[in-house]
């Protein structure tokens, strides 16, 4: 055999969810002795992992693979699309390997058939932490895999089947060997967060001595006590999200919640078999605010489910507005193969959805606007991620922005600021979901 380290591609697509599976292939790989590349040509072999939870998902993992064929010849498909294995051989036959979500065990047996490495514990080492896509300092902390519900409109469970919740002292052991390796932010995801633990009956386990419970509320205490940002995604309004909001207002963790709320109307989310007290939910939105006023609400909503009625579209405005969502995203629904969904009545035009979709959006920007009006003059904590340099500025974000999918605040400043930096900044001016400022003395 060659002696040339043999060298693997990764492509990741998808969420935050699959991208954490993509860097415990990293690691896998890393730990065996593979050499890792950033393009198609200094790579002997490429893994794709596939999104498939929309159809426009799966044209782009297919596409994806397409390319890798294309530009590498050797490719391993792995993630969500990989439930679809006839669909990717059909479009695809040469493809080397077909496996699911979370099947590392299936990713690494077919690099060893398909280009073997004998390990060398004396070289191949592995950073503490894992290796990881983010930059250093932030890193996304998956604690469970799979959704107990079963939303209409929604497939993931078919693909990554139903909760699996990791032990306490795992999710806890990793976050310490990430702190520990330089990461200042912990984004903690899954497919629903606030359900963590309820597989397991909310088993303890040991940590550092004491016993602590694979519970939502507990698992947050416990994160607090690092001493770097904690943020929320994926978090399903149950009844005790209540109890973390207190967290927040001490600081312990950011106040920041990630709440894919998908619409407003009752009806509408008795369809697509969600909670549907709406009334009350805007109740509790108000009480988290008074018990903290720095709460920063995201979440993601529908256009366009079937049978939405002007009323029901209109009913959704009224909520974000009311509710004050500080960062939405909108989604036009798609008519997803095996969701339930696709077998309800009234499906609505494609110009209709795309026409709420505009102003959807001409709401949100609003919103938008009037906040980031509302931060000029005001000192607040960002993070840098590093100097850009089209704005000419340092690329940071505030406790209210996550990395890729909310704002960023550029800040000028004549000392140079690392990545990673935690430092007050003066808001100056503002547009949309962006800020500008200086860094405060």
């Amino acid at each position: 055999m060659n002696s040339r380290t043999p060298t693997i591609g990764i492509v990741s697509l998808g969420c935050p969810k699959a991208l954490v599976d993509s860097e415990r292939i990293v690691t896998r790989l890393r730990g065996e002795g593979y050499a890792l590349s950033g393009d198609y040509a200094g790579a002997d072999l490429v893994v794709v992992n596939t999104c498939g939870f929309l159809d426009s998902a799966k044209v782009e993992s297919l596409e994806a693979i397409g390319e890798a064929l294309a530009e590498n010849g050797k490719v391993i498909v792995t993630g969500c699309l990989g439930k679809e294995e006839a669909l990717i051989r059909e479009t695809h036959p040469n493809v080397l390997a077909v496996s699911g979500p979370h099947q590392y065990e299936a990713v690494m047996e077919a690099v060893h058939a398909h280009l073997p490495r004998a390990h060398d514990a004396k070289i191949d080492l592995v950073p503490e932490g894992g290796y990881r896509l983010t930059p250093r300092h932030y890193a996304y902390l998956k604690i469970s895999e799979g959704c107990n519900n079963r939303c209409s409109f929604c497939i993931i469970p078919s693909i990554r089947g139903d909760l699996v919740s990791r032990p306490a002292n795992a999710v806890l052991k990793e976050a310490e060997a990430l702190v520990r390796a330089g990461v200042k932010e912990l984004l903690v995801i899954s497919q629903d967060t606030s359900a963590y633990g309820i597989d397991v009956k909310y088993a303890e386990s040991k940590w550092k001595e004491r016993a602590v419970r694979a519970k939502f509320y507990d698992l947050c205490k416990e994160l607090g006590e690092f001493g770097v940002w904690v943020r929320l995604h994926y978090v399903y309004p149950y009844p005790h999200v209540d109890d973390v909001i207190a967290l927040m207002a001490e600081g312990k963790i950011l106040p920041y919640l990630d709440i894919p709320f998908q619409h407003a109307s009752p009806r509408l989310l008795k369809a697509m078999k969600r909670p549907a007290n709406q009334d009350k939910m805007l109740e509790r939105i108000a009480s988290w605010r008074r018990a903290c006023p720095d709460l920063t609400i995201r979440s993601s909503f529908i256009v366009g489910f079937p049978g939405e009625a002007e009323d029901d579209f209109e009913t959704l405005l009224d909520f974000i507005e009311e509710a004050q969502i500080d960062r939405a995203g909108c989604f036009k629904y798609e008519n997803v193969a095996g969701a339930p969904s696709r077998e309800l009545a009234d499906h609505i035009d494609q110009d209709e959805i795309d026409e709420r979709f505009e102003r959807f959006m001409e709401v949100q920007t609003e919103l938008a606007h009037a906040r980031g009006q509302a931060m000029i003059g005001r000192e607040i904590e960002v993070i840098c991620d590093g100097w850009d340099e089209d704005a000419e500025a340092y690329a940071c974000r505030s406790k209210a922005d996550a990395p890729e999918i909310d704002g960023v605040v550029y800040v000028e400043s004549e000392r140079e600021i690392a990545e990673g930096v935690i430092f007050e900044a003066r808001i100056t001016s503002a547009e949309g979901h962006e800020l500008t400022g200086r860094r405060a003395v």
